[in-house]
């Protein structure tokens, strides 16, 4: 596995399935600023309606519909349609998640923590969905609302610190001491 963040406003995404399962993916991708979605589901619930709004398709996607998706989320679909979507997806050139069933993900999805711009992301590749909701909720205890306002505190000193001309180096052992001295992580 190789965590990677992915800058959503800048691919397109699309989701297919239904139930709560759905819409808390829809969530997840509006949170992390997903500039071009389209929801397929073949009977969208009024969560899902309400949430989805005019990005909302009935049906399962064709191969039209998934040319140029650089990510596929599938999660509350029967294993048949989701084989046939991650299939597609795949032919379309796109990563894959599809809920529990790993062998047809290529990227899974990790529980996360967000506290503005930082994002602390958990995975078990899979494995335990439960392990990482609990080590997200332990996060969550950990890293409260006041991270927000520390990382744009340290993003500002290190922007003062590059228009000075300091090395990256020299920035990072820099960064290291102001969060020493402020003891954030005491």
């Amino acid at each position: 596995m190789l965590p990677l963040a992915l800058d959503l406003s800048r691919l397109r995404v699309v989701l297919v399935g239904g139930g709560d399962a759905l819409t808390k993916r829809l969530a997840l991708v509006d949170d992390a600023g997903a500039a071009e979605v389209l929801v397929f589901a073949p009977q969208p619930g009024d969560a899902l309606r309400a949430a989805a709004g005019e990005r909302l398709r009935h049906g399962l996607p064709d191969a039209a519909a998934l040319a140029g998706t650089a990510l596929v989320i599938a999660a509350g679909l029967p294993r048949a349609d989701a084989a046939a979507v991650a299939a597609a997806a795949h032919a379309a050139g796109a990563l894959v998640n599809v809920e529990d069933v790993v062998e047809l993900c290529d990227v899974h999805l990790p529980a996360l923590v967000r506290r503005g711009e930082l994002t602390i992301a958990v995975s078990t590749g899979g494995k335990s969905p439960a392990l990482a909701r609990r080590l997200k909720r332990h996060l969550e205890a950990a890293f409260g609302p006041e991270w927000q306002d520390r990382l744009e505190e340290l993003a500002a000193a290190r922007l003062r610190w590059r228009a000075e001309g300091l090395s990256p180096g020299e920035i990072s052992r820099r960064s290291d001491a102001y969060l020493d001295e402020r003891e954030w992580l005491s």
